[in-house]
């Protein structure tokens, strides 16, 4: 989210602060696996001093992707998100400072609200299906459990809820791994 209308004002006024990025795939050789070396120069001929992300732009699409199913449970979705900014970080190499901002608006609060209202509506109209459902299927228990699932609620991400915690926890232990095994991020100031 951020502020509103921001990128297309920046966009905008300075057409040039949009550039394409190469991103460097991991190869195989041998069999093996062999990750992108990024101690080396970055590939898109620019370096960089500074990367900030806002991990709003990270969470939302990693805890409820664009085709393919969310992840199964929060264990999955804090590595969807682990991968998803060491790919961002890797195509644009900060050299010496990487700013992770967790944050979120209090205004953001009424339309998380909104949406766990209707994941719960939803949540009902899946449980009036499984009443009827187990009526027609003579309460055949396997096939219920995979036809019917709970909603998992956006509403969680938001400032004060357990996940919040959990997601915050998991980034610093996260970076702390990364400081310590890649090189990339050894010089890079936390």
């Amino acid at each position: 989210m951020g502020v509103p209308a921001l990128f297309r004002w920046l966009s905008n006024k300075y057409p040039k602060i949009i550039s394409p990025v190469i991103e460097e795939q991991p190869y195989e050789v041998n069999g093996e696996q062999i990750p992108v070396d990024t101690t080396r120069p970055n590939p898109n001929g620019e370096e960089l001093d500074n990367l900030y992300l806002d991990m709003n732009g990270i969470v939302h699409p990693c805890t409820h992707p664009e085709g393919k199913p969310p992840p199964a449970n929060e264990q999955e979705m804090m590595l969807e998100i682990f991968n998803y900014t060491d790919r961002v970080v890797n195509m644009v190499r900060p050299r010496k400072l990487l700013m992770i901002a967790v944050a979120k608006m209090n205004q953001q609060r009424a339309r998380r609200f909104r949406s766990a209202q209707e994941a719960k509506e939803a949540d009902e109209k899946k449980e009036e299906f499984r009443k009827q459902f187990l009526k027609k299927s003579k309460g055949d228990q396997e096939i219920h459990e995979e036809v019917i699932q709970k909603t998992w609620d956006s509403n969680v991400i938001t400032p004060g809820t357990p996940f919040m915690d959990i997601l915050a926890a998991s980034l610093r232990y996260w970076i702390a791994y990364k400081l310590n095994t890649d090189p990339a991020w050894e010089k890079v100031c936390h």
